[in-house]
């Protein structure tokens, strides 16, 4: 579980189809912090570390991706040198200032434009109808592993605001118009939207 808050950022140096896929992220997470087998959000996508090693000042990640995953992100769009937003696992106590985020990716949405407005961005990304239902205005949303709030809703598109230091500190500013990001609805949303 992760909160959607990102303090890291790494970079693709691997991307290989093997029987499934491995992708190695260098990082500038603590080579000690990170164990075998520590699950670390990368672009929202719950990854299992399963080998790392110590390049110069950089920590380099290795993980097995699932065909499944590759489909369902927007790994399938994933290039050698591309920004990825990384946070590792919660810990009981850490404080959580975003909201829960499970690292389940729901879908991919299609980022529309991007306006600057004073300090911060608006983004406005289109939706499908999987997961209209759970959006709605106000609520939190993750997008590319980051906790967001959605600022409007109209139809198949939502608005959102990034302020200037999570412009800064996630790989939010390098998108393009086009662009796939990957999208987790709110834990809260989906059970009470189901349970009606």
């Amino acid at each position: 579980m992760f909160s959607g808050i990102i303090e890291n950022k790494g970079t693709v140096v691997e991307f290989l189809k093997l029987k499934d896929y491995r992708l190695g992220i260098s990082t500038d997470l603590n080579y000690s912090s990170v164990k075998k087998g520590s699950s670390v959000s990368c672009n929202g996508v719950c990854l299992t570390v399963l080998s790392k090693k110590k390049i110069s000042k950089s920590t380099v990640l290795y993980f097995d991706v699932s065909g499944e995953t590759v489909n369902c992100t927007n790994f399938s769009e994933i290039s050698v040198g591309d920004t990825i937003n990384i946070e590792k696992s919660l810990r009981v106590g850490d404080e959580i200032s975003g909201h829960f985020v499970f690292g389940h990716v729901d879908d991919t949405a299609k980022l529309l434009s991007i306006k600057k407005i004073g300090g911060s961005h608006e983004l406005k990304i289109k939706i499908s109808k999987n997961v209209q239902k759970y959006v709605a205005k106000k609520g939190s949303i993750s997008l590319n592993g980051v906790s967001l709030t959605i600022n409007n809703v109209k139809n198949d598109q939502i608005s959102l605001n990034i302020i200037s230091y999570t412009w800064n500190k996630t790989n939010f500013k390098k998108l393009k118009v086009g662009d796939r990001i990957n999208l987790e609805v709110d834990m809260l949303a989906r059970y009470v939207t189901q349970n009606h």
